[in-house]
């Protein structure tokens, strides 16, 4: 049971409260992309997604496939009760600096090894990320990096009212 009412998934959608808890981590064939200040940051067939209960997904993309010159990263970390200890990156692209909006798992939990040293990053401060030909919306909140596409429907954890989730 949702603490709030569900929104019912129509054909070729999947309600993010289908989810498991603890969370899910399946390939994503589809292509990746994400784009800043004009640039190209990264671009993938082999992101990683979390699907976890009431948040959109979240993807992760290899290293190998994200121009990391734009990347540096810096002091601080969080912990997921599932994946383990985080570390974030700062993004300088044009001379801007964008702080803490990538993170990754260098150590994560056993059951998130393949995780390991794949980054995230917060789509609200992107010119536009992409999953397949679908731009994403961000995740509600300022904390959480979940991806809505359009086959994904909720309420999403982030969204006012959802803290007590």
């Amino acid at each position: 049971m949702t603490p709030i009412e569900r929104v019912v998934p129509e054909p070729g959608q999947e309600s993010v409260w289908d989810y498991p808890r603890p969370p899910s981590l399946q390939r994503c064939d589809k292509l990746v992309r994400i784009l800043l200040q004009g640039e190209l940051l990264a671009e993938t067939t082999a992101a990683l997604c979390v699907r976890e209960t009431s948040h959109p997904p979240t993807y992760y993309l290899p290293p190998a496939d994200i121009d990391m010159r734009y990347l540096n990263q810096v002091p601080g970390a969080s912990v997921c009760e599932w994946k383990g200890m985080a570390s974030y990156y700062d993004i300088v692209c044009n001379g801007e600096i964008y702080p803490r909006v990538a993170w990754t798992y260098h150590h994560p939990e056993a059951s998130f090894l393949e995780l390991r040293d794949h980054i995230a990053f917060y789509a609200q401060v992107m010119d536009a990320c992409y999953v397949g030909d679908d731009r994403v919306l961000p995740q509600p909140g300022n904390f959480y990096g979940g991806w809505i596409t359009p086959d994904v429907v909720g309420p999403f954890k982030g969204e006012p009212g959802t803290m007590g989730w």
